[in-house]
């Protein structure tokens, strides 16, 4: 595959246990938010990135903690409005956020997305918001508070609230040619087919990041662990007849055009070691791809 797996821990119920176990069976990206695992994800996930000083972190602005939430509040950087939902991204709320994420991290980021940016607002606030976000984010890059920034989404794209085009032109407008946007994060499964029936034809968020030079990290690619109860043997057949559901799953992920980074939720070793061997495959043929759509629809 074209693809790489990454440690996604939404879901990782010990994120500190799940680095660990994949750092030292090969993991070179992880991937987190201040909100995960109640709240501590970023501090279980410190000492890892000590140990392996080569691994690169992403992290995220926007969802606040509800224990971070007074001492934002206090700092005067999250307004009361914006602590009580709990998603923020106000100019002061993401340098308080991108100061404390590399603060609780150790170490500068490698990416920050913008998470969810559609949480709580109004349709129209969205491109102001996100602007406004960027041109933080801009500025932090310039400080060398952190290297690139980019905009993961569970629904942005599919809704139709944005676009990567929009999202470029928004950054351009923000820092210029030379702005640092560098990715995109959205889900993409034999659930969320949608994105990858889009790319076969050449349009869509992945084809278009693709065109952008933007990366690609697909999130959920199992859906919470539903999907490989959701493969039958027909499917898994018509995928690849050598593969566990699992794997067919993660296959069909792997070679979606644009997909650079597969972020896979899981603490346990075994699991982990199917995935990267179904991910370090060569990647599924683009008929394959077509007959799976064609079989599940979008």
């Amino acid at each position: 595959m074209t693809a790489r797996l990454g440690l996604g821990t939404y879901r990782c119920l010990d994120v500190a246990q799940a680095a660990l176990m994949a750092a030292s069976r090969g993991l070179d990206w992880v991937d987190t938010a201040p909100n995960y695992e109640r709240g501590q994800a970023e501090t279980s996930l410190a000492p890892v990135l000590a140990a392996y000083p080569d691994l690169r972190v992403s992290t995220k602005v926007g969802f606040v903690p509800a224990s971070a939430r007074h001492i934002g509040m206090r700092t005067g950087a999250l307004a009361t409005a914006d602590a009580e939902r709990g998603h923020c991204l106000a100019p002061d709320c993401i340098a308080w956020q991108l100061a404390r994420s590399r603060r609780v991290l150790g170490r500068v980021p490698d990416l920050v997305f913008v998470h969810n940016p559609e949480h709580g607002y109004p349709e129209r606030e969205i491109t102001d918001r996100l602007h406004t976000a960027f041109l933080a984010l801009e500025e932090a890059c310039s400080q060398q508070i952190i290297s690139a920034y980019g905009v993961a989404t569970w629904r942005g794209f599919s809704s139709g609230l944005f676009d990567v085009p929009a999202l470029v032109e928004l950054a351009a407008k923000a820092g210029g040619q030379n702005h640092h946007l560098r990715a995109i994060q959205l889900p993409v499964s034999l659930v969320h087919l949608a994105p990858v029936a889009q790319a076969l034809d050449g349009h869509g968020p992945l084809a278009d990041a693709l065109d952008a030079g933007l990366e690609v990290f697909a999130s959920a690619p199992l859906h919470g662990g539903e999907i490989p109860g959701m493969v039958t043997p027909e499917l898994s057949e018509l995928i690849d007849p050598d593969k566990r559901p699992a794997e067919a799953a993660l296959a069909v992920v792997a070679s979606a055009p644009g997909v650079k980074r597969v972020l896979l939720s899981t603490g346990n070793p075994e699991h982990w070691g199917q995935a990267a061997e179904a991910v370090g495959q060569p990647p599924l043929s683009p008929n394959v791809l077509r007959r799976v759509v064609d079989v599940l629809g979008t």
